[in-house]
């Protein structure tokens, strides 16, 4: 694994276990709260971790335009909190193993991805990645708000909450 690779992963595993931190509080009772008729279900906000991880895949071996073209739909969410939950764990666990198998070379190659709506232009694999880990982080951004809706205890995640404070 090159040094790059290590870097993006020390990022990647803190922040998802930060990510998880989040999910964990979350009653499970409330995966079907919907706060406005244009947002997902907490169910399928959650999903979007795993979804990712496997969009990720498809963009670090150069087969997003593949992806894309199928027009196949990801998978729905798991019914249950639990298994949806260890669903992102495995999705977390592949990406983390791929991303590890690449020297820097390999993580600096060029794939296609993302490059605005509708456009899709080759950029390095490493920001590529950086990119899905971002988005990562804004979705659980988006996620702390349906926790706090659904009245469970926000965790710290940059700094302290009002459930967990630092002082």
């Amino acid at each position: 694994m090159g040094h790059l690779a290590e870097q993006y992963l020390e990022v990647y595993d803190r922040e998802h276990e930060t990510t998880m931190r989040v999910l964990r509080a979350y009653p499970a009772d409330q995966a079907d709260l919907r706060p406005h008729p244009k947002c997902k279900t907490a169910r399928e906000l959650a999903w979007v971790f795993a979804v990712e991880r496997h969009l990720g895949a498809s963009v670090m071996h150069d087969q997003l335009s593949e992806l894309m073209e199928s027009g196949g739909a990801p998978p729905p969410p798991p019914a249950s909190w639990e298994d949806l939950l260890a669903g992102i764990e495995t999705a977390h666990e592949e990406f983390r193993a791929l991303i590890g198998s690449y020297s820097d070379e390999d993580f600096r190659a060029p794939v296609r991805f993302f490059a605005g709506p509708k456009r899709i232009e080759p950029q390095p694999r490493n920001e590529a990645a950086w990119f899905l880990l971002h988005d990562q982080i804004h979705h659980r951004g988006q996620f702390s708000i349906y926790l706090r809706m659904a009245d469970g205890k926000v965790p710290s995640i940059y700094g302290p909450t009002a459930d967990e404070p630092w002082m």
